[in-house]
This record gives C-alpha cells, sequence and structure tokens, in this order.
C-alpha cells in the first residue's frame, strides 16, 4: 500500500491535469498514488487521465461520479484512498519537488502519537511566494483554531491529514448544496487532534479565475446550510469574542440566502442582536453577484 494519496478532485479542468501530472513525476518521494474524482466533467478530462495513466511510474486511480461538489468529490476520496496519509491536490496546482519527501520526514516524527491528524506546510505562489504570513518560527504543534487565533498565522496551508481522521470527520453533505467550507471539518477535527506545521511552502497554488476561491461568497450564498453550520460551530469554540463576532454576523449573512423550508442550524439568542448587520452583509453581496 502507498504512503501517501495524492488526491485531486476534478471538474472540467482537463487543460490544467497535464501540469499536476508532471510535478507529481518529479516528487523525490515516490511511494503515492494519483487518485482523481471527478465531480461530473463535461469535457475530455476522462481521456486526458487515461493518457496520463499510460504514461505513468506511479499508481493513477480514476473515479466519476455524478456533479455534487467539491466536498462530496472528498468524501468519495477519502473512502477509497489506500494512503495512510491524504494529501489533496486540487487540479489547477503544483507541488514543489520536494513537497511528498518533506511531508514524509515531518510525518515520521509525530506518526506515533494519535493527538496529531497529521502535518501541515504553507501554500506558495507560482513565484515561490509564501502565500499569507508564514509561520513565526520554524515548527509549531497546535490545532487548526491555535494556530490561526494563538500565533495569528493567516493565508492558505496545506494540511495533510492522516486518511483515518478524514474517515473519521466526513464532509457534511446537505441535499441541494453543492460547496461546505474546509473549516467546517478542519474546525472538527482541531478539537480532538493538532498538527505539526512547518515553516516550509509544500505546495503551490495557482488561483483560477473560475475556482471556489475567486467565487466563494457565490458559492457560500448558494449553500447555505453548510455554511451557516460553520459559522454556528465557531460561536461554541474557544476562540477570541473578536472572531466570535464576525462568525454571527457571518451565520445571519447566509441565513438570509436559505430556503424558507430549510431546517437551519440554530445559535442562542445573544447573538440575534447582529443580525441587523448580517442584513446588511447580505444585501452586499447580492449587489455584489448580481
Amino acid at each position: 500500500m502507498p504512503l501517501i494519496t495524492v488526491f485531486t478532485p476534478t471538474y472540467n479542468r482537463e487543460r490544467l491535469l497535464p501540469r499536476l501530472f508532471d510535478s507529481l513525476t518529479m516528487q523525490t518521494f515516490t511511494d503515492f498514488e494519483w487518485l482523481i474524482v471527478d465531480d461530473g466533467s463535461t469535457d475530455g478530462t476522462s481521456a486526458t487521465v487515461d493518457r496520463l495513466k499510460a504514461q505513468s511510474a506511479f499508481p493513477v486511480v480514476y473515479c466519476k461520479k455524478t456533479n455534487g461538489g467539491k466536498h462530496s468529490a472528498v468524501n468519495t476520496g477519502v473512502r477509497m484512498a489506500k494512503g495512510d496519509l491524504f494529501f489533496i491536490a486540487d487540479s489547477d496546482d503544483m507541488l514543489p519537488a520536494d513537497s511528498l519527501e518533506t511531508v514524509v520526514e515531518l510525518w515520521h516524527t509525530i506518526k506515533d502519537d494519535d493527538e496529531f491528524a497529521g502535518v501541515c506546510g504553507l501554500d506558495g505562489d507560482l513565484q515561490g511566494r509564501v502565500i499569507g504570513s508564514g509561520l513565526p518560527k520554524a515548527m509549531i504543534d497546535a490545532s487548526a483554531l491555535k494556530i490561526r487565533n494563538l500565533y495569528h498565522v493567516t493565508g492558505d496551508m496545506k494540511e495533510v491529514f492522516r486518511t483515518s481522521v478524514l474517515r473519521e470527520f466526513p464532509f457534511p453533505e446537505v441535499a441541494g448544496e453543492r460547496f461546505c467550507p474546509e473549516a467546517l471539518v478542519w474546525n472538527r477535527i482541531a478539537q480532538k487532534y493538532k498538527l505539526r506545521y512547518l515553516n516550509k511552502i509544500i505546495y503551490t497554488v495557482d488561483y483560477q479565475p473560475s475556482g471556489i476561491t475567486s467565487q466563494i461568497v457565490r458559492a457560500r450564498m448558494q449553500s447555505p446550510v453548510a455554511s451557516m453550520m460553520t459559522y454556528a460551530e465557531m460561536l461554541d469554540y474557544d476562540i477570541p469574542l473578536s472572531e466570535k463576532v464576525k462568525a454571527a454576523i457571518n451565520y445571519w449573512r447566509f441565513w438570509y440566502c436559505r430556503r424558507t423550508d430549510t431546517v437551519v442550524p440554530s445559535i442562542t439568542r445573544c447573538w440575534y442582536c447582529l443580525r441587523p448587520v448580517g442584513w446588511m452583509m447580505h444585501r452586499r453581496d447580492v449587489w455584489g453577484v448580481g
């Protein structure tokens, strides 16, 4: 069995998959599989994967499913994964040549400690610059919540989880919704586990104009229940009051996007005073995406 499952959820990205594949062929650590879950693509993704598979020196596994959003593709991938570690590599991104080697070296320092859900490195852009603040020191052991709220680390990072932990904490799949914030599950994991963070780039991102990141507000508006769930749960976590205020505002912000017949997560009445602010944010969103 491979040590790492490099997992790629994809939708109509046939032109970008070869670039990610090329970065995988350059890896200095080779005990991995590449698992691709096609979330209902209508382009030539299947044929492209067949071509790459024929060229590959490492196992390539392909699965096509009905379109349900990245989070549902992740759930499918986690169920299929053979690796002990699960590295999510989006189809528009790449891995530096020493990425998996770095992950494995870091993993071996904590693999026998059940308090750790996995390891985490930094994201970088195409010019090799760190996205966000980076870490205040070379290595930190912390939960996903503490790394943000105690160490004040900003920017996207690349979490590599034990596959077993992701099976323990699957993404909720809400009927009619095709988006679920990763933070919802990462925060749930943080209530039980911590990560070993390394101040080194292990992932190169290339945000696409049509990607989830660039359309995040629209995605949240179209999936209000999962979005509200994320913010409602944050109100129960041990985080600064300022972050809870932001979470409550965002809860109400997307509450106005719900269907009236939808069952939504509830919050305590003390946060109802922020509903007018959420309404103003909602109106700004409607104007901005309209």
